[in-house]
């Protein structure tokens, strides 16, 4: 572990754009997290806003309060949000130069590099901390070409892809991989995002920081490294966006360069057009649909897992009712069931057990 962190999210906590807080608030072994910043619901436990379940983690209005008022210190300050083009709100430059002055490095996933912010690098020059831009690309010679030796990868692969971006996919496949430990299997998940190296992924890559002449070959030595290293009995695979979202089509990656033969399909009930595109009016597929594509991918969808912010339990459960009915696959909703039926479902399946 890294040391004690702080995250950041200034009033959005309860958004979509805090995905990344999200995360970090449900389990990360990179970094012990010791509070929220977020002046929205100072007072409170971020668990207990996030999703009702306590997780000792207490929200304060500011970097300062939270420097006076926590018996712990922290090592770094973690800006908590993915904004759509992943620029740096302007209202949280204040809030980073504050943890700066007490000492906290800076660990941010956006686009928006704060090493080219002359004020920030500065500070931190005089403070001696360190800026931490987790979507800083990579230099092509650190970057792998596909080459073919995922043939080789004899542990299962199962994709978690979305019908469309911001579904979750990350969370699911991480209560995926903690599922399975539980039971004593050796699992692994593969990031994709900077949420996941936040949460202590060993293998993986930020896929949209990366060169796209070299994304096919990123997943595959994320694969063949984790295999060769760790002899997992399964090995879970982070989607991004989605097969169809015009946004950001992808997918296409995880199942082809990526030889996820297995699927399982993360879906909002309630969402009827790809995010960002409401407004011309392009509708997500239905969930035969998208299994149908993937089939054609060669991949065999196993099940499918619901995306419940918007909808409540009840709603939930009768689209569950009647598509686990249709499909003939188990369709969970994690936040409310967790994900034990999907799991019976692999080792039925995949491990034959």
């Amino acid at each position: 572990m890294d040391g004690n962190a702080i995250v950041l999210t200034s009033g959005l906590l309860d958004t979509k754009n805090a995905k990344t807080a999200h995360g970090l608030i449900r389990g990360t072994e990179r970094y012990n997290i010791v509070g929220i910043i977020d002046d929205k619901f100072e007072g409170q436990d971020a668990g207990e806003v996030l999703d009702g379940k306590k997780r000792n983690i207490p929200i304060y209005k500011s970097v300062e309060a939270f420097h006076s008022e926590s018996p712990k210190k922290a090592d770094y300050l973690i800006i908590g949000i993915a904004t759509k083009g992943g620029y740096l709100p302007s209202e949280m430059v204040d809030y980073i130069k504050s943890a700066i002055k007490i000492g906290c490095s800076i660990v941010s996933g956006l686009h928006e590099f704060l090493e080219d912010k002359p004020e920030i690098v500065e500070l931190a020059k005089v403070n001696k901390v360190d800026l931490i831009d987790v979507r800083k690309p990579k230099p092509s010679k650190e970057l792998h070409f596909w080459n073919g030796s995922i043939s080789k990868v004899t542990t299962p692969i199962v994709a978690v892809i979305g019908t469309d971006c911001n579904m979750g996919k990350r969370t699911t496949s991480r209560f995926l991989m903690e599922a399975m430990r539980e039971k004593g299997y050796n699992a692994h998940m593969i990031y994709t995002g900077q949420t996941g190296w936040m949460q202590g992924g060993k293998y993986g890559f930020i896929f949209d920081s990366t060169l796209n002449d070299f994304i096919s070959g990123e997943v595959e030595h994320a694969i063949v490294s984790c295999f060769e290293n760790e002899n997992p009995d399964i090995i879970f695979l982070e989607g991004q966006s989605a097969l169809r979202n015009p946004n950001g089509p992808c997918g296409a990656e995880f199942l082809i360069s990526g030889n996820a033969e297995y699927t399982i399909l993360q879906h909002d009930p309630v969402r009827k057009y790809f995010q960002g595109c409401e407004g011309y009016k392009v509708t997500i597929p239905t969930l035969q649909e998208e299994i149908d594509l993937i089939k054609i991918y060669r991949s065999e969808t196993i099940g499918v897992t619901l995306n419940t912010k918007e909808v409540n339990e009840e709603q939930a459960r009768a689209f569950q009712v009647e598509n686990e009915k249709a499909l003939n696959i188990p369709v969970v909703a994690p936040l409310f069931d967790g994900v034990d039926r999907i799991v019976e479902a692999i080792e039925k399946k995949i491990l034959k057990k």
